[in-house]
């Protein structure tokens, strides 16, 4: 995966399209090739992989800048550029030149954009597993669920793809008893959203991380699962499983059930 940037949307662009291949392949990415010299470098280096390998690399490019392209279409390599791909038909559909600029998708660190995605980020931090509740009602989405059912690692990956500010709040034995979600959520109802997990893959999890416990015992996960079900069941709020979904899928669900548009970053 070469690009001009960070190489994430050459990254995201492979693997979409090498899942689709039932194989496994070695997979390098080579960031920042921001001029001529990089591209040469660049070059040399998949030639020698072709000599030493004597297998022609894929190469996933996201390179704008004309000259680095050209460098990198003559060495010994299947070019995959998907700038090329897309742009220049654009270009004639909307008779249009591009700007032709690069790191146009990561320059604009100075944004409000940018700022809200931080400013999400560092909220969703400050709200995880519970340990505030100020502000709360700046939350677009709250997630509740028993514990290592996936909610902080999806909050966080909502704050930073999609800058939507999420706190999350595990379900404990004492809501069980009381039967009613934490005093602190009874106002936010309509910001809040389930995650729940099978009980047997919630044992697995939380016995790599307190092996042996009640707290990782079958019959308790049964128990907590039941209950948050239950108890979500009764509250009307809407939730999923974890289960076999990745965070992807789930911040997605997500972003559908509460209504939020928001730009991926």
């Amino acid at each position: 995966m070469v690009s001009d940037g960070t190489g994430i949307t050459a990254e995201t662009f492979a693997h979409s399209i090498l899942a689709q291949f039932e194989m496994r392949f070695r997979q390098i990415r080579v960031p920042f090739v921001d001029s001529v010299d990089k591209a040469y470098e660049t070059a040399q280096r998949i030639n020698e992989m072709y000599r030493t390998e004597n297998v022609r690399p894929i190469i996933f490019s996201t390179l704008v800048d004309a000259r680095a392209n050209e460098i990198l279409r003559n060495c010994q390599g299947v070019i995959l550029d998907m700038f090329q791909t897309f742009i220049e038909p654009l270009e004639q559909e909307l008779n249009l030149k591009s700007m032709h600029a690069i790191g146009r998708v990561h320059q604009n660190a100075d944004s409000e954009a940018y700022k809200n995605r931080i400013e999400a980020v560092n909220f969703s931090l400050a709200h995880d597993d519970g340990q505030s509740n100020k502000n709360l009602q700046s939350a677009d989405v709250i997630l509740v669920g028993v514990s290592r059912s996936g909610k902080t690692p999806t909050t966080l990956y909502l704050a930073m793809q999609y800058g939507v500010k999420a706190a999350n709040y595990p379900l404990i034995p004492d809501d069980f008893e009381r039967e009613k979600l934490p005093s602190t959520l009874d106002q936010y109802k309509d910001k809040i959203f389930g995650l729940s997990i099978d009980p047997q893959r919630l044992s697995e999890i939380r016995n790599e991380r307190r092996p042996g416990s009640k707290y990782a015992s079958l019959e308790n996960c049964r128990y907590e699962v039941n209950e948050a079900e239950a108890m979500m069941r009764r509250e009307g709020i809407k939730w999923l499983s974890s289960t076999h979904k990745s965070i992807e899928e789930i911040a997605t669900t997500i972003l559908q059930e509460i209504k939020l548009e928001r730009d991926v970053y």
